[in-house]
């Protein structure tokens, strides 16, 4: 009981640090501004790596093709060896929009060794649009809808704050329960590990991204060494952000991360399956393989998230004993006032995502779920099927960055 009690203590203390002082990782903020109004307009080529994809496309693609943006806009898809008909979807949904001039179809070429799929793709896209090319480069999922002025927006916040790269987390399909618990939860953990708000601040180590919309300066990724510099790295809109951040100009380069509801993921998620496989693909990826820093996360997701509860149960427990009421009402006090600091730095991304708030108090079991894929994840590594998406298998080559 002794030594619950120190770690009751010892994780309240971190619930307040990251409350207070971890950037306000927790705050659904910053949002993207308004669309300004600027004389001319900066022309821009939109890069979308596609991979049978032809299911989602219709529900995706026309947004990107219709924005209503006042500057020249080119939309390059690029079929990354598709086995399904992403192409002729891609050129069908074309020639029903008004704005279907735009898109311009790429295959891809032979992904070489030391390429990622996602990441080739996108050098397809951008040697595909060398001629003429734009000063600004937007990379798109294919599963990604915006709304008609999340261009024009994505740019003013680009220009006024002087930025090589802004980037929005999407806000993602969200049915059901598991999904429900599972997905605001995501977010959230990808905030408390890169804070919005330290992204942006060019003095703090902190740098990410979100790749389903990623609007950057040409000159900056070709200045960071262009994508090249980070072929391999399986997370790559982090690797991104990271390498923009650290060599966009001479004295590094500026990034912004954040929040909307003009760009959402239209991708289906309903199931605890769909997240699970979606987890497990990089969760031992950021952890660069190492079997320590599992054991550390495991440890340190015990100790922060799963506290509170052992606490309470083992707090009530100890009360019901003839001797145990001090001790008890000590168990139940950390319990309750960690919980709440969770809660209540939980909250926030639950009403963003429009769910009950008593879903919050779930938190240590989402919680508990990430901590089972991370270790599966490192499991799927090690038999070999570490990083399986969209029918290919990344084995330890690859790395976060």
């Amino acid at each position: 009981m002794l030594i619950l009690a120190v770690a009751g203590v010892l994780s309240l203390l971190i619930w307040i640090v990251l409350w207070f002082w971890h950037g306000g990782f927790w705050r659904v903020a910053p949002l993207l501004p308004q669309a300004g109004s600027f004389a001319s307009w900066p022309a821009v080529d939109v890069v979308i790596p596609a991979r049978n994809e032809a299911d989602i496309l219709p529900s995706a693609l026309p947004t990107i093709l219709n924005q209503d943006y006042p500057g020249e806009v080119r939309v390059f898809l690029v079929d990354d060896h598709s086995c399904d008909d992403t192409s002729l979807v891609a050129s069908r949904l074309a020639a029903e929009s008004p704005c279907g001039d735009r898109l311009i179809l790429a295959e891809a070429a032979t992904r070489p060794e030391g390429w990622t799929g996602k990441l080739w793709a996108l050098q397809q896209g951008l040697c595909a649009s060398e001629k003429d090319c734009a000063p600004l480069v937007l990379f798109t999922d294919a599963d990604i809808a915006h709304e008609k002025d999340s261009l024009s927006r994505l740019v003013t916040q680009l220009r006024q704050g002087d930025y090589d790269l802004v980037s929005l987390m999407a806000k993602l399909q969200a049915s059901g329960f598991w999904s429900r618990l599972l997905i605001p939860a995501f977010v959230y953990f990808f905030a408390m590990l890169y804070p919005f708000r330290r992204v942006a601040d060019k003095r703090s180590r902190y740098a990410g991204a979100a790749g389903g919309c990623v609007l950057l300066q040409r000159r900056s990724l070709q200045h960071a060494g262009g994508l090249q510099a980070i072929s391999g790295a399986l997370i790559d809109d982090c690797s991104l952000g990271r390498l923009i951040k650290r060599h966009g100009r001479p004295d590094g380069g500026n990034i912004w991360l954040g929040f909307t509801r003009e760009v959402v993921s239209v991708r289906p998620c309903r199931d605890l399956a769909t997240v699970w496989r979606m987890v497990v693909r990089t969760a031992f990826v950021q952890l660069h393989h190492s079997w320590l820093l599992l054991l550390a996360t495991v440890f340190g997701m015990m100790l922060v998230f799963l506290t509170a509860p052992v606490c309470l149960i083992a707090g009530c427990w100890a009360l019901l004993l003839p001797s145990g009421a001090k001790l008890g009402l000590g168990l139940v006090t950390l319990g309750v006032a960690t919980w709440f600091v969770m809660v209540r730095t939980f909250y926030p991304m639950v009403q963003w995502y429009d769910q009950r708030k008593t879903l919050a108090l779930l938190l240590p079991l989402a919680a508990s779920l990430y901590t089972l894929m991370t270790v599966d994840s490192a499991v799927r590594f090690l038999r070999g099927a570490g990083g399986a998406w969209k029918g290919r298998t990344y084995g330890e080559g690859v790395s976060p960055e």
